[in-house]
């Protein structure tokens, strides 16, 4: 699949609120005690045809990189990989030494993904879930299968000498 990956500009900021709020059932997203508004943040989309189909959004702190958010409206056909690439070129020319990220436990299909695209899995943030929902109750308590939503696990893809 062609995919062309480019910056989000302002006028995409609309369409990140209504994926983000189609997606994780809110306008807001929470990761390891922090409190997101993709709509704020930069990122990326990836355009096939012209539309949007895929919307990465991140946040930088030193030298490291956190992905809050990453879509595909396709799945399975390239996007979420050509936006992490974009994102590694991007944060390899601007000297990151990683990008990271954090999904559930009970998110196997992502898991298989960053691992697949060589991010590591560094960290178990038992029942971490639970503190997020007390910043965002809307997280449900188990999956859509019955598998319940407990921790957070890390990831992350290194991409240069710490030194």
């Amino acid at each position: 699949m062609d995919v062309e990956v480019r910056a989000l500009g302002a006028a995409d900021r609309p369409w990140v609120r209504e994926r983000v709020e189609k997606v994780w059932g809110s306008p807001t997203v929470v990761s390891r005690g922090r409190v997101h508004r993709p709509e704020t943040l930069p990122g990326l989309a990836a355009l096939r045809g012209g539309g949007r189909v895929g919307l990465l959004t991140y946040r930088v702190e030193d030298r490291s990189c956190e992905v809050v958010t990453l879509q595909a409206v396709i799945e399975g056909v390239g996007i979420g990989s050509a936006l992490l690439e974009a994102l590694g070129r991007e944060g390899r020319a601007r000297g990151w030494q990683r990008i990271w990220l954090v999904t559930t436990d009970d998110n196997a299909r992502a898991i298989r993904f960053y691992e697949a695209r060589g991010f590591r899995r560094v960290a178990v943030h038992r029942d971490a879930v639970a503190k997020s929902r007390e910043l965002k109750p809307e997280i449900p308590e188990r999956a859509r299968d019955g598998t319940p939503i407990r921790d957070e696990l890390e990831f992350e893809l290194a991409l240069g000498d710490p030194g």
